[in-house]
C-alpha cells in the first residue's frame, strides 16, 4: 500500500466518523477517572453491544455516513467504561439487500470462530426492506477480517424478492445443546414501516442457517407495552443465570421517553419453541424524571467475573427522535431469580467501577 493511498483511506475513515448520523454506535467517552468513579454517559450511539473473551470487551457497532458506504467496527479494551481500539471489519457492498440501513450488529463466539449479526436494507426511509444477515471471521480475530453468510430465514414470504419476511435485531443463543436465533419482526411483509412488531424464536442447524419456522413468542399486548403511536418488541437480548433463561427486550417507541424493557423468563425444562413456555413480565427497567427511554440493552459481567453489568442506550431529550447516549450500571438479582435492575441513573452521578477495573 504506497503512502498515498495510506492517506486517502485514512481521510475516507476519519469522513466516514465525522459525518455519521445519530444511528452511530459503540462510541465511549474516555470518561473513567483515576479515583475508582465513572459517570453516564460514557458515550454517544444506540443499541449498545459488548461481549467478554479473554479478558478484552469488544463493542461492535455500525457506522451510517451521509455519503459512502455502511460498515460494521469492532473495538477492543480491558476496561468495560473505556472504548479501546476500534477497527472497521466489514462494509457494506454499494449493491444489494444489505446495502444501506445497516443496524444494530451484535458479535457472537460460537466455536472458534466470531459471527456478526445484523438488520439492513436496500433502502431507507420508509425501512420496509430490513432483513437479518450474518458475518463469519475468517480467524478466530474478532477484529481481523469477515465475510458475508448471507440472508437468514426469518420467516418465508415467496412473493418478496428476498423470499423471507421483515427482521430487525436478531440474537443468538444456545439453550440445552441447540443453536436458537430471536428476533424483531413482521407478521407479514408491508408496504408502511408503521407496522407492529413481535418476537420471534427458531432453531438454528448452525450459526448461519435458520432450520426451522418460526414461533412467535411474544406480542406487544400488556398495558406496559401499548398506549403509543406503535406497539412493538424489539431489541431482545439473551441472560442465563444459574440455570434460567431471559429475554430482555425494548418495547413502546424507541424514539419516545417511553421506550422501556421488558422480560420474558422460559419456565424451567421447558421447549423454548412453543410459546407459553415464557413468562413475560414488566417494565423491569425505564425511564425517569431525569433519563428517557432506555432500551436495547446487552450484559456483561465485571473484569473479576463479580458484578453483572447492563449496557443501555437513553434518549438526550424528551422530543422525539433518536439523539441517544450509551450508559452502564451494575444489576443484582432477586430472591426468585429475576433480575433486578434498579433506578436509570442520572447523567454525571458518580458510579463506582466494575470490580476488578
Amino acid at each position: 500500500m504506497t503512502n498515498s493511498y495510506s492517506i486517502l483511506w485514512l481521510g475516507y475513515i476519519l469522513s466516514v466518523y465525522l459525518t455519521s448520523g445519530s444511528s452511530t454506535e459503540g462510541y465511549y467517552h474516555q470518561l473513567a477517572d483515576s479515583t475508582g468513579y465513572f459517570t453516564n454517559p460514557v458515550g454517544k450511539g444506540a443499541d449498545p453491544w459488548v461481549v467478554k473473551d479473554g479478558g478484552y470487551y469488544y463493542t461492535c457497532s455500525s457506522i451510517n455516513p451521509k455519503n459512502g458506504n455502511n460498515a460494521i467496527l469492532v473495538s477492543r479494551s480491558r476496561s468495560l467504561t473505556q472504548l479501546g481500539d476500534k477497527k472497521i471489519v466489514w462494509t457494506a457492498p454499494n449493491v444489494g439487500w444489505n446495502s444501506n440501513c445497516v443496524w444494530a450488529p451484535e458479535l457472537h463466539k460460537i466455536g472458534q470462530k466470531w459471527y456478526i449479526y445484523y438488520a439492513a436494507g436496500k433502502a431507507g426511509p420508509p425501512f420496509i426492506q430490513q432483513r437479518a444477515g450474518v458475518l463469519e471471521s475468517v480467524g478466530s480475530n474478532p477484529q481481523g477480517r469477515y465475510v458475508d453468510k448471507g440472508i437468514l430465514k426469518t420467516g418465508t414470504d415467496a412473493t418478496d424478492e428476498s423470499g423471507t419476511i421483515w427482521a430487525i435485531d436478531l440474537t443468538v443463543t444456545e439453550i440445552g445443546q441447540q443453536l436458537y436465533a430471536i428476533w424483531s419482526g413482521w407478521e407479514k411483509n408491508s408496504l408502511t414501516d408503521k407496522t407492529s412488531q413481535q418476537l420471534y424464536i427458531a432453531k438454528m442447524d448452525n450459526p448461519y442457517t435458520i432450520s426451522a419456522e418460526r414461533v412467535k413468542i411474544s406480542s406487544p399486548v400488556e398495558s406496559w407495552e401499548t398506549g403509543g403511536p406503535l406497539n412493538l418488541n424489539e431489541g431482545p437480548q439473551v441472560l442465563q443465570h444459574k440455570g434460567d433463561v431471559f429475554i430482555i427486550y425494548s418495547t413502546r417507541e424507541s424514539w419516545t421517553p417511553e421506550y422501556r424493557l421488558g422480560q420474558l423468563r422460559l419456565k424451567r425444562n421447558a421447549d423454548p419453541m412453543h410459546s407459553g413456555s415464557w413468562v413475560k413480565s414488566g417494565p423491569v427497567f425505564q425511564g425517569n424524571a431525569k433519563v428517557f427511554g432506555v432500551g436495547h440493552a446487552s450484559f456483561t459481567t465485571s473484569p473479576d467475573g463479580s458484578e453483572d453489568w447492563i449496557f443501555y442506550h437513553s434518549k438526550v431529550a424528551t422530543k422525539p427522535g433518536w439523539e441517544r447516549n450509551l450508559r452502564l450500571q451494575r444489576f443484582t438479582w432477586d430472591a426468585n431469580g429475576n433480575p433486578l435492575f434498579g433506578e436509570a441513573i442520572p447523567e454525571g452521578i458518580k458510579i463506582r467501577k466494575p470490580s476488578g477495573e
